[in-house]
């Protein structure tokens, strides 16, 4: 992935007719898009051909960035956006909710761990577990507020920057923020091991019940065996360091960071190629 300034350059070339700089520039933000759009959507599959699409856009748009924001923070508010407004042309009715969630972790409780060899890649499913669960709890807030959690406390972005993302005041973003902080942490410490160790649920302990059900197929994990474009935290010791207030973002935090497809870039060079878009 390009440093910020190397990406700001290859900005500007792009802005200048350099196609080969608007390649860059498709390869620097791509997984940041995919990575965002995996969080608002919850799903690797509806992600892609979400990025796809913002891609598009921010190339197309990309004569009109001024550089009065910093350019991903720029890209960071077209892909923002698109996503809402996708959402809320799809008329979003939460997949899930929260009491919905507590009646799954209850059910998994009471199914045990069962057989020995059925484990054999306990860690791996796990972690299919916990990515799918905790998403869930992420697609149980409401689209503003999802939003505001995942900019705010997943991508670390600051306050005033977030506010510039979604179009709102500071004060507006920081209500959001701690109404969804307020909702998860609450949510997390009453049902969730990882965050409250008291509780008794464990990733684990929800394995068989979630492939009983066909919620996680061994053969195809979707977050588990999704590429990535780096090494994954050992999340898990890094919980014992934390108190509980700030347990429930560390978890939301500990996602890979997945990698984009490869053909996004592929894609835009085509569409390059075809004249589909001038640079001049």
């Amino acid at each position: 992935m390009f440093e910020l300034v190397n990406l700001e350059e290859q900005v500007r070339l792009a802005r200048e007719g350099d196609l080969d700089a608007l390649e860059a520039v498709v390869e620097g933000i791509q997984h940041r898009m995919y990575n965002l759009a995996v969080r608002m959507l919850g799903h690797p599959h509806d992600a892609q051909d979400a990025t796809q699409e913002i891609l598009v856009k921010i190339v197309t748009a990309l004569d009109g960035f001024r550089g009065e924001s910093a350019f991903t923070t720029w890209a960071y508010r077209i892909a923002t956006n698109h996503l809402l407004n996708l959402l809320r042309r799809r008329a979003e009715t939460r997949e899930t909710s929260f009491e919905a969630i507590g009646d799954r972790i209850e059910a998994g409780l009471a199914v045990g761990l069962g057989p020995p060899e059925a484990r054999a890649d306990l860690k791996v499913l796990a972690e299919e577990v916990r990515v799918g669960c905790t998403q869930g709890m992420l697609l149980s807030l409401d689209r503003d507020h999802r939003a505001a959690f995942i900019l705010g406390e997943v991508f670390e972005v600051s306050g005033a920057e977030a506010a510039e993302i979604l179009e709102i005041t500071e004060v507006a973003y920081r209500q959001r923020l701690t109404r969804a902080r307020r909702t998860l942490r609450s949510f997390m410490f009453n049902h969730c091991g990882l965050v409250n160790p008291e509780q008794p649920c464990r990733c684990e302990k929800q394995i068989p019940a979630a492939l009983r059900s066909g919620k996680i197929d061994p053969a195809r994990l979707e977050f588990a065996g999704h590429p990535r474009t780096g090494p994954s935290r050992d999340f898990v010791a890094e919980m014992h360091e934390l108190r509980a207030l700030g347990r429930t973002a560390a978890v939301m935090r500990s996602h890979p960071r997945y990698a984009a497809p490869d053909d996004f870039v592929r894609g835009i060079r085509r569409l390059l190629a075809g004249s589909v878009f001038s640079t001049d």
